[in-house]
């Protein structure tokens, strides 16, 4: 079930950006599996990718394709990732973007190819090729919400942001979607993400920050700690808006910019916790008055990743010894854990490393029966702070997960 609002926002269009969707029966019958974003040719692109060495072959040519020409089409299929397929998998991911180049008539380096479901098994190129004549006939501006419909696999909803600011009265926008419910500890980006805006951004700038957000918003969330071998998250800007494109980070224009982009990608990464696989409660774990970011990631990691953690958050258990134990194997060096407060929401459970004085477990229970709940960890050690966002594992995850090939 997910937590919170996961709701579909207005999808603003983003002027330079068509999308089709199609049935191409990759894995199951009577489902649009195969979308194709279309892209205007003053766009500009910038993607992140999987750090995971068994990376899916749409990765492999995503990444070349990217360096070698302006990208005019991106290619998403669902139902069969593409990965752990060896050389077959790698030709049939250059055969997508053969099929798409001839159909569109632009060069196959000008597409982008991306693939999330099942790893192992052999893409049925035959069916994706047969797609792609409808999916180009069924090119749209405001296609964005059955897009996100389309990259779905265990998703139980669509997830798209979308925002619109004006700047020296001139309307901008940033619209984008992404897709993941498990599997996801990404270690660049999400499942899949992709975003549009039709602010100009010269590429060298583009690439620097989407970096920047992805490592705030998709680099910052964790269902079950398993890094997928296909994330990845595109990023393109079409200049449609006609401004000058923005090469540096000052001005009215880029302060704006920046801040939107920030809240889509923050938005889309949430949304991915909110519908992890069985999820009942998100989790907020922030970290504070660490000595750098590195050990504040590290200690809310440890905690975020402990399936201890997890089901007792599920079970509504403020069994909150399992929090210390995880801080504690952090690896975080000499830590003094004397220095430690711990709270659920504003509960200090624990205090100068052990059991707070005003703590009480009703008090504690009563903050674990919430849908969303904050783990606040103080360690003493500096001024950095940051945070990860996570969820609870129920039954459900292991039901999802057990039955996902059949």
């Amino acid at each position: 079930m997910a937590v919170g609002d996961l709701s579909m926002p207005t999808m603003h269009p983003i002027n330079g950006v068509r999308i089709g969707i199609a049935e191409a029966y990759i894995r199951y019958k009577n489902r649009r599996d195969l979308v194709v974003f279309e892209l205007s040719p003053t766009t500009t692109t910038a993607a992140v990718f999987t750090t995971n060495a068994f990376c899916a072959a749409p990765v492999h040519v995503a990444r070349a394709n990217l360096r070698a020409t302006n990208s005019r089409y991106l290619i998403i299929n669902t139902g069969n990732a593409n990965a752990g397929t060896g050389k077959i998998g790698m030709t049939n991911a250059e055969r997508s973007c053969v099929a798409l180049a001839e159909l569109a008539k632009v060069v196959p380096e000008a597409v982008l190819p991306f693939s999330t479901g099942v790893i192992g098994e052999q893409l049925p190129i035959a069916k994706l090729e047969a797609g792609l004549p409808a999916a180009l006939a069924a090119l749209q501006a405001d296609n964005w919400p059955a897009a996100a419909t389309g990259i779905m696999t265990t998703d139980t909803l669509p997830k798209g942001a979308s925002e619109q600011f004006v700047v020296d009265g001139v309307t901008y926008t940033i619209t984008g979607i992404s897709k993941g419910a498990g599997m996801i500890r990404p270690n660049m980006a999400t499942m899949l993400g992709f975003v549009a805006t039709d602010v100009a951004v010269e590429r060298e700038l583009l690439q620097l920050l989407l970096r920047e957000v992805t490592e705030q918003s998709f680099n910052r969330v964790t269902i079950d700690g398993d890094t997928s071998t296909n994330d990845a998250c595109v990023l393109v800007a079409t200049g449609a808006a006609a401004n000058v494109p923005l090469s540096q980070r000052q001005g009215a224009l880029f302060d704006a910019f920046y801040g939107a982009l920030q809240r889509v990608f923050i938005r889309l990464a949430q949304l991915i916790v909110r519908d992890g696989e069985g999820a009942t409660k998100f989790i907020t774990v922030k970290v504070e008055g660490g000595a750098n970011t590195q050990e504040c990631c590290d200690v809310a990691y440890a905690v975020a990743h402990s399936p201890l953690i997890k089901t007792a958050f599920f079970a509504s258990d403020p069994n909150w010894g399992r929090i210390l134990a995880a801080i504690g194997r952090s690896g975080v060096p000499n830590l003094d854990v004397s220095k430690i407060n711990v709270y659920l929401d504003d509960v200090c459970i624990c205090e100068d490393g052990g059991a707070a004085a005003s703590y009480r477990e009703e008090l504690g229970a009563a903050v674990m029966q919430q849908p969303e709940i904050m783990i606040r960890i103080v360690l003493g050690r500096g001024d950095t702070s940051d945070t990860v966002w996570t969820c609870d594992f129920s039954y459900d995850y292991v039901k999802i997960n057990a039955d996902y090939r059949s």
